[in-house]
């Protein structure tokens, strides 16, 4: 996954990390279980100039809460106490022993259609373009992806801020979400299977949320969404891991990331025992995974089927955002 030139841009503005960490509070408040309780307070002050990769920053801050060791035991308290509903323990249980959660039809066919209709006029209307509009097979004449859309198309930005996609976010983060980056597209992307973290890396770690919503009945034969289950307990692999220079052009970077991350992070899951899985999906399902699931996009047999889908992405508010790849702070103040 690219990410937008928006992100790969040096922030503007942010002077330190002595912000707050919204967590899920002991008690229940008016608003929710989403409030923030912990102060994060590390002493130190954020450069924009400096090299921002994971394995060269100081460990500091708290965890999500649904990737502490006592994760399952603080679900059991919360329901007991009523904090969260017995649903959003299913969920929070199924997040933690797999990674993912699926939401079937939280999205109506009215929204639906309503985003894609000027989704589409905005392409056709040349207000967007697409990433890569080159045939991936025999007959395919579907167009590639748009990165941040929502920056264009109001409907997209409504959809990304819909409180039923940021709710089950801030539940997942156990924080107050900042919606940040969609990603459209008509057909599969056919990518590697990666983990977000190398892309879109959040200081303290893992404070991402991304979904992935169908716009139309998703086949097994239009590339579905793969990921494998339960990799999100794997360690993290990082660019400095793999050798990546971050001095050169970003065409370079890709092209050693191809070379160097793809290939070993395919090997940990074809060593991992759980197998991989696919989203085949009816229109309106979510899938919502985990800042570190590996997970890409499967091979499209059927180069005529289309596979309408938008990508959301959330970090938590009051974490530092930044792209390992590139060592470059994110610019997420918009």
């Amino acid at each position: 996954m690219r990410l937008s030139t928006t992100l790969l841009r040096p922030a503007r503005k942010v002077k330190s990390l002595a912000r707050q960490i919204g967590l899920v509070p002991p008690l229940p408040t008016p608003r929710g279980p989403v409030q923030p309780d912990v102060e994060l307070g590390a002493a130190m002050d954020i450069a924009t100039d400096q090299v921002w990769r994971a394995t060269r920053l100081p460990k500091h801050g708290p965890q999500p809460w649904l990737d502490r060791p006592d994760a399952e035991d603080e679900v059991a308290r919360r329901l007991k106490y009523g904090h969260i509903t017995a649903e959003q323990a299913d969920l929070c249980r199924k997040w933690i022993r797999d990674g993912y959660v699926i939401v079937p039809g939280l999205i109506d066919q009215a929204t639906l259609d309503e985003v894609w209709f000027h989704y589409e006029e905005h392409l056709s209307g040349g207000l967007l373009e697409t990433d890569d509009d080159d045939a991936q097979g025999p007959g395919d004449v579907l167009r590639g992806r748009t990165l941040d859309p929502h920056l264009v198309v109001p409907q997209l930005r409504a959809l990304l801020e819909d409180r039923r996609l940021v709710d089950i976010a801030e539940l997942l983060l156990g924080a107050e979400a900042l919606p940040f980056q969609t990603i459209a597209g008509h057909k599969a992307s056919q990518q590697a299977l990666h983990s977000d973290s190398i892309h879109m890396t959040t200081y303290p770690l893992g404070y991402l949320v991304a979904n992935w919503i169908a716009f139309e009945d998703i086949t097994a034969d239009s590339g579905p969404l793969r990921f494998v289950p339960g990799t999100h307990r794997l360690d993290t692999l990082y660019a400095d891991e793999v050798g990546i220079d971050h001095h050169q052009p970003a065409r370079d970077i890709y092209g050693q990331f191809n070379v160097t991350y793809s290939p070993r992070v395919e090997a940990i899951a074809q060593a991992f025992p759980r197998p991989s899985s696919v989203f085949t999906a009816s229109a309106g399902d979510v899938l919502f995974w985990h800042a570190n699931l590996l997970h890409g996009g499967s091979i499209r047999t059927n180069y005529l089927q289309s596979r309408r889908a938008v990508v959301c992405h959330y970090f938590a508010k009051g974490c530092v955002c930044y792209h390992d790849l590139t060592g470059i702070l994110a610019n997420v103040d918009r």
